[in-house]
């Protein structure tokens, strides 16, 4: 059996309109689920298994305040295999599911002197620095798709006023795209930098780009676990990124909770 013929199976009474990809410390977000379904990723015919420590091969479908989401639990990235495209398959089976919005969370570096570990990022642009791409080998003037405003405007301005009115800070920023799995070097931050960037991280752009070809909207959000290298004294590791994660996580998952329970109000 299909992916989509499973879910549709197993969860017939939840149709999802809106996607979520969680990332490194956004595990607590499915707290906030009622009605909750899961079903494993080896139960979904083509679902990747993510080898990353804090991602959860887990489909999770339920409510959000009044939306129904497809949540899933991890990602499968780039540096795992090589290939950029391993998002493909799962996303375009949800959004055969009905989900016209993708909401995406990750764990980032920030470049920023004056936004510190601990802070929220709604992505306003990427850098693809890679330059990969998950569409190449597919035909059909599709595949060539208009970056401009990947990151929905008025998906943004939604996340920024639920923010304030929750009192807490969001950030908005140019999110670069490393394929890693290795951390960056002082020389390619500093390079980020100069680009424009924000924050760093190796995950989230591959999933912008398959779900703009599809015609879903997307807003991203990144949780800044540390600065760039050589920008202090840190040690970075992914065992400190996912520490700093999970310091964050209650409260994170909290703000992307609220937004997305709200994200009907966003045109």
């Amino acid at each position: 059996m299909n992916a989509l013929d499973t879910i549709t199976q197993r969860a017939a009474r939840i149709q999802p309109t809106i996607a979520l990809v969680l990332g490194s410390g956004w595990g607590g977000l499915t707290d906030h689920l009622t009605d909750a379904i899961q079903i494993p990723y080896t139960d979904l015919d083509g679902f990747p298994q993510p080898t990353v420590a804090g991602h959860s091969p887990t489909l999770w479908l339920g409510q959000l305040g009044a939306q129904s989401v497809a949540v899933m639990g991890g990602r499968k990235h780039g540096y795992e295999t090589g290939a950029v495209d391993a998002m493909a398959l799962p996303l375009k089976v949800l959004h055969a599911l009905g989900c016209h919005t993708l909401v995406q969370t990750n764990a980032a570096g920030s470049v920023r002197a004056d936004m510190p570990q601990q802070s929220l990022m709604v992505l306003s642009d990427h850098l693809n620095l890679p330059q990969r791409s998950p569409l190449i080998g597919l035909n059909g003037n599709e595949r060539f798709v208009n970056m401009v405003d990947a990151y929905d405007p008025a998906l943004r301005k939604h996340a920024v006023h639920i923010a304030q009115a929750k009192g807490a800070m969001l950030f908005e920023g140019v999110y670069a795209w490393y394929l890693g799995p290795q951390f960056e070097t002082p020389a390619e931050i500093r390079m980020a930098k100069l680009l424009g960037a924000d924050a760093v991280g190796m995950s989230t752009v591959p999933e912008t780009i398959l779900a703009r070809h599809l015609g879903m909207r997307v807003l991203a959000l990144s949780f800044i676990t540390n600065f760039g290298a050589g920008m202090s004294q840190e040690n970075l590791s992914h065992a400190h990124t996912l520490q700093q994660a999970q310091a964050g996580s209650a409260q994170a998952s909290r703000l992307l909770a609220d937004i997305v329970a709200s994200l009907g109000h966003a045109h």
